[in-house]
């Protein structure tokens, strides 16, 4: 006899464990089903020869609290650890390592002191930028790349060695593609409330109420966890229940209309009232041809990039640099080959043995497509090549590895919040469907955890609706 559950959650990632969360607090049976072996999808936490390496994302972002939220309500609270001071990030420019402007929003000044003394741009960028105060905002509706917002508030030089590495380094995406309103919604939001970011941010205003701040706080910007955010996955596993968490199990198909037929790659059926699909836009795009070829086609059109992260280890002495931060950002136009590093032995507490330090680079995406074709010692040495000059490294490193995350990084283009409404228009045909993920709706942890839980509360609500009437 087929397993019968009220939901059926496609997809182990972080957003198709949150909402298997959200269902299981509101008593609504559910499984997760999980082609890979292992839960968590992008976060990957590693212990290897007493280093803990996070091989995905290794931060949540405090000024939006949903992870953090669920990290407690799982039994964590008391294990969440914030970054070590002192907290500072650089961009690198001209081959030296600049920091970031001291009390800044995504590097955008709201002191006037800092950013005077800030070696990062030229003057004639700094007049440019501070022109921004200025600039007459633009007020209509319409999307536009984050390149072209950010120069025409700031001018090309911040869009050169702000916007490109940070604000579309971190989702590994081009600049003159990715979509600030999807991405950056309080940058445009912002600008035609206030008519200037630079008024917006001032410091009249709490620049720590805006979620994207980078201003230090006491606690800085950012948790983690002992052990890596692998800790997160295993807690959040281990409170829905390792039965109700299947990995090794690939979805080839779902059909009937709710009552919903699930068939997995292993032959078997089960049988749901509501399927929530939590997987790649693409792999939803499969599932969905037969189903709805519109809305199979809009999800299959939301673009991908791949990156690497390579972990690095080295005898602290071997390093020249002080390491006083959490590490750097590469514009495109240093042309070194990675994107970024992190130096996680001085970011976070206890992630390397004394004496010794744990770095971490950052490869591929939209800038260099063809990275992941690269052998495994070659991007070690790409990124050897990048550090050594940089940080004034010598010898090989102590270990090494080597993350691969094919087409991992979903890219929020321009047009990307009118193709979300048009896949929301096709996902109202089929009642008890519903899709959450990075490539809809949120990119980072703190996203996916929201939208996974609205999405479960939504589908939990949908059941109650049904069994009412």
């Amino acid at each position: 006899m087929p397993l019968a559950v009220d939901v059926v959650v496609v997809g182990g990632g972080i957003a198709g464990l949150a909402t298997a969360y959200e269902l299981s607090q509101r008593g609504v049976s559910f499984v997760v089903l999980e082609r890979a072996p292992r839960a968590g999808g992008v976060i990957l936490s590693e212990e290897v020869e007493g280093f803990t390496i996070d091989g995905g994302p290794d931060a949540l972002l405090i000024q939006k609290p949903e992870a953090i939220a669920l990290c407690k309500a799982i039994g964590l609270g008391d294990r969440l650890v914030s970054t070590l001071p002192p907290r500072i990030a650089y961009i690198q420019r001209g081959g030296r390592l600049h920091a970031l402007p001291a009390a800044s929003v995504l590097g955008i000044p709201t002191r006037v002191g800092p950013f005077l003394r800030t070696t990062l741009f030229s003057w004639a960028g700094k007049v440019r930028m501070g022109r921004e105060w200025f600039i007459a905002p633009r007020l209509d509706e319409a999307d536009e790349s984050i390149g072209s917002f950010m120069t025409r508030r700031f001018g090309q030089e911040a869009t050169t060695y702000l916007a490109e590495p940070l604000l579309a380094g971190i989702h590994a995406g081009d600049v003159d593609r990715l979509s600030i309103r999807a991405l950056f919604p309080r940058l445009a939001d912002a600008e035609r409330k206030h008519g200037s970011l630079l008024k917006a941010f001032r410091p009249l205003r709490n620049p720590i109420r805006h979620p994207q701040s980078a201003i230090p706080t006491t606690e800085g910007a950012f948790k983690s966890l002992p052990g890596g955010l692998s800790e997160m996955v295993k807690a959040l596993v281990a409170a829905l229940g390792e039965e109700h968490v299947r990995t090794n199990t690939g979805v080839d198909a779902i059909t009937g209309e709710g009552p919903f037929v699930v068939r997995t790659s292993a032959g078997e059926t089960i049988d749901a009232r509501a399927v929530v699909i939590a997987t790649p836009a693409y792999a939803t795009s499969v599932l969905m041809r037969e189903r709805d070829a519109e809305l199979a086609r809009l999800a299959g059109e939301i673009p991908y990039a791949s990156a690497a992260t390579v972990a690095l280890a080295f005898k602290r002495r071997h390093i020249s640099h002080p390491m006083t931060g959490s590490g750097f950002v590469v514009p495109r136009v240093e042309n070194t080959g990675i994107l970024a590093a992190s130096w996680l032995s001085s970011k976070w507490p206890n992630r390397a043995p004394e004496n010794r330090a744990l770095l971490r680079t950052f490869v591929g995406g939209a800038r260099d497509p063809k990275a992941l074709e690269r052998s495994d010692a070659e991007l070690v040495e790409l990124s050897m090549a990048a550090l050594r000059p940089l940080m004034g490294i010598s010898g090989d490193p102590l270990l090494s590895r080597v993350y691969r995350w094919e087409r991992a990084n979903a890219q929020h283009e321009v047009g990307h919040l009118d193709r979300m409404a048009a896949i929301e228009r096709a996902l109202a045909q089929h009642p008890g469907l519903f899709i959450t993920g990075s490539g809809f709706r949120g990119v980072g942890i703190p996203d996916c955890v929201a939208d996974g839980r609205r999405t479960g509360s939504e589908a939990a609500a949908w059941l109650r609706e049904r069994t009412q009437n």
